[in-house]
């Protein structure tokens, strides 16, 4: 199975009403503690305060350590849950309130589909395919996640990574314009992993929306469009995966033989310059928002010293990113002027 990649194109802006298919706006959800009456301000405040906007046919990955408040918040969206406060709109109607005129137009794929073992994949596949109104063939679907050889089979011996794909095969069912993934490839081994991403491009590319939480920071960098890292129930930073990654220095490193060489590096690039050892070997390291400015600097400094032994640049990443938000307020801030 073969598709086209969908376009990262970056969009600057708040995009036009009529561009968003998923709306959220100062989300709220809290878990009332037992015996609490509803209404009552105990309990546990899951989101708090969470602004997303997700544009017709792309995709928003939404990233967070386990209890960020992922699920909570996908839940609220899908219409299986009401917001304790804020707003929600899917293709422009309240997916709670509105949930009989919402449901038909999305596809949801929950962590745990909790269907019948003794079924089998064909039988379940019938059973959904008769609730929906213009559904794809059950034939059609269990092609689309290289599930058909397991027609006949029980879904209680389907392993892990089977039952996701069956969870897939009956969200894709319905046709949906608006596609929920919650952590969609946990089980998948590293081909049906990728079998998936591109089946997924291709349902971009025919214009449908998705909205998905991952923990494999790769499937992000290889979907997204867009992507949001959740902390403690709050967005801690958005953008594009170049406007996310933009927000992390540089880490430059070398090795040195004599650490008060340093001093005199220090004044030329007026920034801070650590030391490292590692192995047995020292180490000198600098974190920077402008590298070609640093790594100028550091080797007219070396003119004349010494070569520059075991240079190592890392330019920022999604991963350092995603630790940096985990580690919370203490995170390194972002230089002035970089995108937020």
């Amino acid at each position: 199975m073969t598709a086209a990649a969908p376009s990262a194109t970056s969009r600057t802006g708040p995009p036009p009403e009529d561009d968003l298919a998923v709306e959220v706006r100062g989300l709220r959800r809290r878990y009332r503690g037992p015996g609490r009456r509803r209404g009552a301000d105990e309990g546990f405040e899951a989101v708090r305060g969470v602004d997303l906007d997700v544009r017709r046919g792309e995709l928003l990955a939404l990233l967070g350590t386990n209890g960020a408040g992922k699920t909570s918040t996908l839940e609220v969206v899908e219409g299986l849950a009401p917001p304790s406060s804020g707003t929600v709109r899917v293709l422009g109607l309240d997916p709670y309130a509105d949930r009989a005129r919402v449901r038909p137009r999305i596809g949801i794929m929950l962590q745990e589909g909790g269907f019948p073992g003794a079924l089998t994949v064909t039988e379940m596949a019938t059973l959904w395919h008769r609730t929906l109104d213009r559904p794809r063939s059950v034939a059609e679907v269990l092609r689309l996640v290289v599930l058909e050889h397991r027609a006949g089979a029980a879904i209680e011996s389907l392993s892990g990574g089977e039952r996701r794909r069956l969870d897939l095969a009956l969200a894709l069912m319905g046709r949906p314009e608006v596609l929920f993934l919650d952590e969609p490839t946990t089980g998948l081994d590293p081909q049906s992993r990728r079998t998936t991403w591109d089946l997924v491009r291709g349902l971009l590319d025919a214009g449908t929306t998705v909205l998905l939480t991952t923990h494999h920071l790769e499937e992000a960098e290889e979907l997204a469009d867009r992507i949001a890292i959740l902390h403690e129930g709050a967005v801690a930073t958005a953008g594009t995966l170049h406007d996310v990654v933009a927000r992390q220095p540089t880490r430059i490193s070398f090795a040195v033989d004599d650490p008060a060489q340093l001093d005199t590096l220090r004044p030329v690039l007026g920034a801070a310059v650590g030391l490292d050892q590692q192995g047995g070997r020292r180490r000198a390291r600098l974190e920077t928002f402008d590298a070609p400015a640093a790594l100028a600097a550091l080797l007219r400094w070396s003119e004349g010293r010494s070569e520059l032994a075991d240079l190592t640049v890392l330019p920022g990443t999604l991963e350092q990113a995603f630790l940096d938000v985990a580690r919370g307020p203490a995170a390194t801030p972002p230089p002035p002027g970089a995108p937020r």
